[in-house]
């Protein structure tokens, strides 16, 4: 009886242990998974403690907090590469639904607001900075460059391939994708989401995961590899840009471009000002020359003949 009931929790066991082994969160590598309860996995966010659906892509803005947390604690659960300063990053304030709040601070006290893809919109400011609402990102342009050497496409075949990763890899429906233009080596990809429904992908996530997917950085636990291919012939990317439009202009303050103004007037007024000094001063040492010249022509007249 003994051997028996061995044998059957050894099942149980080797039953239970994949089970255990796939809790892991599909699009986000940086999620915290547990098995609660049998065929139950919660996973939480690394930095804020967010639950974290799995089904679909994570937020920009919980993206970045996680980005943030200190190398020493993302051991436990595989850290991705370090990060440079160039990177753009920042720990962000998110909303309890993962949106950006309006208003970002860091530590020393600087505050800006930022639009919905978090993306500051206007110049930094002390703690009584007032952002009065969260600006969307409606349009976002993605500039991609082939590397040199490359083969070219034709374009048909290069939108039908891009629009097939876009929804499959990142869930974005096509009709998000307004356009796709390709002058080799350069692809423009622009997204357009004026309204966002709240089953659909936000293209200002979207964008994050394909910039990073482009930059060997992936997002995705399963599937991290990223290939782009055309028919399947591989399309290296050499360089990627990109750029958000919002919904309403940016405000920047009008004193700091006054200032500005003021600097190009100022380098544009002395440029002009040693031109024409440079000019005057040729000019007077070209008269002092001809009159020199003229004042020995006149002498050499008016001297009498030798005969």
């Amino acid at each position: 009886m003994e051997p028996l009931f061995g044998v059957v929790l050894g099942l149980i066991l080797a039953v239970a242990s994949p089970a255990h082994n796939n809790c892991t969160c599909a699009t986000n590598k940086w999620a915290v998974c547990a098995q609660d309860s049998p065929g139950n996995c919660t996973c939480r966010l690394a930095g804020s403690d967010q639950p974290v659906d799995c089904s679909t892509l994570t937020s920009k803005c919980f993206l970045m907090k996680a980005e943030m947390v200190p190398l020493k604690e993302k051991r436990l659960w595989s850290p991705p590469r370090r990060l440079s300063d160039s990177d753009g990053l920042y720990n962000p304030d998110c909303e309890d639904s993962g949106v950006f709040k309006a208003r970002q601070c860091n530590q020393s006290s600087s505050c800006w607001c930022v639009n919905s893809a978090g993306v500051r919109r206007t110049e930094r400011g002390d703690r009584s900075l007032s952002c009065r609402e969260l600006v969307r990102t409606r349009w976002i342009y993605i500039e991609l460059t082939q590397q040199r050497n490359s083969s070219a496409f034709a374009l048909p075949d290069l939108a039908k391939a891009l629009t097939r990763l876009f929804e499959s890899r990142y869930k974005l429906h096509p009709k998000y994708i307004a356009a796709i233009k390709y002058d080799p080596p350069l692809i423009q990809i622009r997204l357009d989401q004026n309204k966002k429904p709240r089953w659909d992908v936000d293209i200002a996530d979207v964008a994050y995961y394909f910039e990073k997917d482009v930059k060997n950085d992936s997002v995705f636990h399963s599937n991290p590899e990223f290939t782009l291919s055309v028919n399947g012939d591989a399309l290296a990317v050499e360089k990627l840009w990109i750029y958000y439009v919002d919904e309403k202009p940016p405000e920047f303050c009008m004193r700091q471009l006054a200032a500005g103004i003021s600097a190009v007037v100022t380098v544009v007024v002395l440029t002009a000002g040693i031109g024409i000094a440079v000019l005057l001063v040729l000019r007077w040492l070209h008269t002092r020359k001809y009159k020199k010249f003229e004042s020995k022509e006149m002498k050499e007249i008016k001297a009498p003949s030798s005969e």
